[in-house]
């Protein structure tokens, strides 16, 4: 056997989402296909971004492209920007600038555990957490939400702690199910940490994992746990807000409620194991970019207003929604509790959404909101129609 046991189980536990992953590849050549999969673009790129990567791609030094760590200018603007909205005091050493959140949380993962450690992550949650944990050597136990109103349920994620919990991971706004959670969430789990910690005799952490905090409807109020609970690190990603998932950057943040001890502690090991996972920095182009970057946004009204769209015929249709308060997508229950059946009857008319197994959730599906109104609108006839179709009695 050539493969380690850690890669064999990342492996097992992402194969849903790479088997998945080939099939939407397998028809990225029809350009009639209505791909409401993955959180990528449809439209052209902001023009805010190119005129960014433009303006830092031409050298003004001759180490303009020499190896980078966290530049200065991109950790003072990130502090900054964080300072004015989570109203946390940051600094620019509490910051390390990643490649997207993907980096944010090996980061994370390095600096905080030991193999064969226990990490609490969310179900349904992001289909990454799992394989990311097991590439790591570490143990993924999951914790349910609310299974019908998809809140953050402390009671369950105090039933998955045990002795050799390290980590427990936080979404909000939460991918799949759009949900964002209240302070009052936070202040509860903090709570159920604090006790853990002490009864355990071993400090539980938490990540809270926030790519699509500025991605938000209503004008739904963002809180972060780190506002409620000291021993919190924060993973963001821009790929979202810019929906430019292939130009990685994103940073990991130390609260600046960690104890001074241990957020010296932990200043000081951003630079060893941001090398030591494999030199995972931001190319020198998109960190020169983050100053023009950080204000930079797709268009949230539009996103509601798709939102909008389809959760009004997906309802009327019969669907069993989760309407979103964040993140760009819509969560929803299949006619007849099969989302692999349900998927598949919209593949046969071209219409492709992702099924919930990629989620441990098969009885649901996932639909990008990341895609035109005029693909809405085409798509729209085929979503009622395979909801009215599945709802006959055979």
């Amino acid at each position: 056997m050539a493969l380690s046991t850690r890669a064999i189980a990342a492996k097992r536990a992402v194969d849903v989402v790479t088997t998945f992953f080939s099939r939407i590849q397998a028809i990225a050549a029809d350009a009639d296909a209505l791909d409401f999969t993955f959180g990528n673009p449809h439209e052209m790129a902001l023009p805010g971004l190119s005129s960014a990567l433009r303006a830092h791609a031409e050298p003004r030094s001759v180490d303009w492209f020499a190896y980078k760590s966290s530049e200065r200018p991109a950790q003072e603007t990130v502090a900054s920007g964080l300072r004015e909205e989570l109203g946390l005091d940051f600094e620019p050493d509490d910051i390390a600038m990643t490649q997207g959140a993907f980096g944010a949380i090996s980061l994370a993962l390095a600096l905080l555990a030991d193999a064969g450690d226990e990490v609490v992550i969310p179900v349904p949650g992001w289909f990454c957490y799992e394989p990311m944990l097991y590439a790591a050597d570490l143990v993924p136990v999951r914790a349910p939400l609310d299974p019908v109103t998809f809140d953050l349920d402390v009671d369950a994620i105090a039933r998955a702690i045990s002795p050799r919990t390290r980590i427990v991971i936080v979404n909000s706004p939460a991918n799949p199910t759009g949900r964002v959670y209240p302070k009052a969430s936070w202040d509860a789990l903090a709570q159920e940490l604090e006790r853990a910690s002490r009864m355990q005799g071993r400090r539980i952490w938490l990540l809270s994992d926030e790519p699509y905090r500025r991605i938000r409807f209503d004008g739904v109020v963002f809180s972060s746990p780190a506002a409620s609970y000291p021993w919190t690190l924060i993973d963001y990603s821009y790929g979202k807000v810019l929906l430019a998932p292939g130009q990685r950057l994103g940073y990991l943040a130390i609260s600046p409620e960690v104890p001074a001890a241990e957020r010296e502690e932990l200043r000081a090991a951003l630079f060893p194991l941001g090398l030591a996972i494999g030199w995972g920095f931001p190319d020198a182009i998109m960190q020169y970019s983050v100053p023009e970057l950080e204000s930079l946004s797709i268009d949230v009204a539009e996103l509601a207003r798709r939102r909008d769209r389809l959760c009004g015929v997906l309802a009327d249709s019969g669907l069993d929604i989760t309407r979103p308060e964040g993140t760009f997508y819509l969560w929803g229950r299949a006619t007849g509790g099969d989302g692999a059946v349900f998927c598949d009857a919209l593949a046969a008319r071209g219409v492709y959404v992702m099924p919930g197994d990629l989620f441990a959730q098969p009885q649901h599906f996932r639909i990008s909101l990341t895609a035109t109104m005029p693909m809405i609108d085409q798509a729209i006839p085929h979503l009622a129609d395979v909801a009215r179709e599945l709802s006959r009695p055979s």
